[in-house]
């Protein structure tokens, strides 16, 4: 039985808190290991750990954060399988979709190595009569993140290479359902040469999230989540004088028109809204299906559903695997009977496909004719179920965005360059695909929803990460005239 415990000054620290929580392998059922959950004591010691590394860190040049960066970076590339094998034995993802996350890791891990270019600050010279103003970010201290299951190593890879880069010490506090990847990561952040406390990982529940958010050294709080908890962790980190980024929850639509590339259309809409088992925020949920494409298109999409093979994570046959528990597994078996109830169609009924075993496993359903006001439409599933809802208009498709409370990403189907450029301005989310279903933004630019998907001033990782992460300092600059300090210039002044 693993037994997954804190890291702390740069070595693992045994939990005293008498209290741990289960970690299970989705793709049999059987628990695997435990993982401490830390007490506010705990908490404490990482955060102290972090102001003490800080104290130097801040003032690290950039040459050497850029190089320590890149041992990270390195390392993390060297053991990518490795970290992939970590993802898939806790979370139940297939390897390539594991895979495709620490990919997406590194990226933002390589953003952060570029940290000399992206901090140089502006110098404005001879503003006034010998005066020079400049403007330089500086660090913001010790600051936290707390990560999702659903992404357990890029996720963090988010959050705490910008920080670091930029100058600050962190503090992470990953999922306690899936924590063995984020650990490996911050031991390999530790091979890489960083000094202790830089990065600290406290495992843990509410208790460790609640001691983070009030804690007073602390100066900023990242969170990827649920939007009920981004609400929390936002507005209590800013009411304890916190900045705070929380990324929230999602319903995202996939308007299809009718002049869409039909095999395309499908295709994007089985692997966005099955692909982890549907366990992603930027996950299509909503297929909007516009004119008389409707019948096709579910038809197409059914089809591909019928080939989709669902499997353990470590079988290279499978394409997708279990949801990450028991739990989970029956409040999405749960949606598809609530949509049934409420009068759609049931084209494909995932409780129907029979797995062996005791794994966290069901099968991907497909519901038509769901209409707005049905839960299946309103509620993020976080699990493999699409709905479709037919529309008459492209204006009608875009009006349901509009209306929908969340706002991370949204995606439209067409050939027609006109529809598409109107699109993205009518689309009302943070991040918008053109004939792209899962539009994530590369990691030089940022991520982050609108509405009740995200909730502070500055959206993820990128430039704004970067902003997030330091606070400007403006300098104004007088000095004497040389001449009345007794130094000669060699030449006249030219005043």
């Amino acid at each position: 039985m693993n037994e997954i415990q804190h890291l702390v000054d740069g070595a693992t620290m045994a939990s005293t808190s008498g209290r741990s929580g289960p970690v299970y392998d989705p793709a049999t059922g059987e628990q695997t290991g435990t993982v401490a959950l830390a007490s506010v004591a705990e908490v404490d010691a990482a955060v102290a750990s972090a102001s003490a590394a800080f104290a130097e860190w801040g003032e690290v040049s950039l040459a050497r954060r850029t190089k320590l960066m890149l041992d990270f970076r390195n390392l993390v590339v060297e053991h990518a399988d490795d970290v992939a094998r970590r993802l898939t034995a806790e979370h139940g993802k297939v390897l390539d979709d594991a895979r495709g996350e620490v990919a997406r890791g590194i990226e933002n891990l390589e953003f952060a190595c570029g940290i000399a270019e992206a901090l140089k600050g502006q110098h404005s010279e001879q503003a006034s009569t010998g005066v020079d103003v400049y403007t330089v970010r500086r660090p913001l201290g010790v600051v936290a993140g707390i990560t999702p299951f659903n992404f357990p190593a890029m996720v963090p890879m988010w959050m705490f290479p910008n920080a670091v880069a930029c100058g600050n010490a962190f503090v992470l506090k990953p999922s306690e359902r899936d924590p063995s990847a984020p650990m490996f990561l911050a031991e390999l952040f530790q091979e890489a040469g960083f000094p202790p406390g830089v990065l600290n990982v406290v495992n843990g529940d509410k208790e460790a999230v609640d001691r983070l958010i009030e804690h007073p050294d602390v100066k900023a709080v990242s969170f990827v989540g649920s939007t009920p908890i981004a609400k929390y962790v936002y507005a209590s980190a800013t009411a304890n004088g916190k900045r705070a980024q929380g990324m929230g929850g999602a319903k995202n639509h996939m308007i299809v028109l009718p002049d869409a590339d039909l095999d395309m259309a499908a295709d994007a809409a089985v692997s966005a809204a099955y692909g982890s088992a549907g366990e992603r925020c930027m996950a299509i949920s909503v297929v909007v299906a516009v004119g008389d494409i409707g019948d096709q298109l579910v038809e197409a999409i059914r089809v591909r559903m019928e080939k989709l093979v669902i499997g353990p994570g470590t079988d290279p046959a499978s394409e997708m695997g279990p949801l990450i528990t028991a739990e989970a597994r029956d409040r999405v078996a749960g949606y598809v009977q609530a949509g049934a109830d409420a009068g759609c169609s049931v084209v494909v009924d995932g409780r129907d496909q029979q797995f062996d075993g005791d794994g966290f496993f069901l099968g991907v359903s497909l519901l038509d004719h769901v209409t707005t006001d049905m839960s299946v439409y309103t509620d993020e599933i976080f699990g493999p179920v699409l709905s479709v809802v037919r529309a008459d208009s492209y204006a009608e498709g875009a009006q349901m965005i509009r209306d929908n409370p969340f706002g991370n990403g949204a995606a439209i189907f067409t050939r027609d360059g006109g529809a598409a450029r109107q699109f993205q301005q009518d689309a009302d989310a943070g991040m918008v695909g053109i004939n792209v279903p899962i539009p994530v933004p590369v990691g030089y630019h940022s991520f982050g929803g609108w509405n009740d998907s995200a909730f502070g001033d500055h959206t993820i990782y990128g430039p704004e990460g970067l902003r997030f992460y330091t606070r400007p300092k403006v300098v104004t600059s007088r000095w004497p005239d040389p001449s009345t300090s007794g130094v000669d210039l060699g030449f006249p002044r030219n005043d």
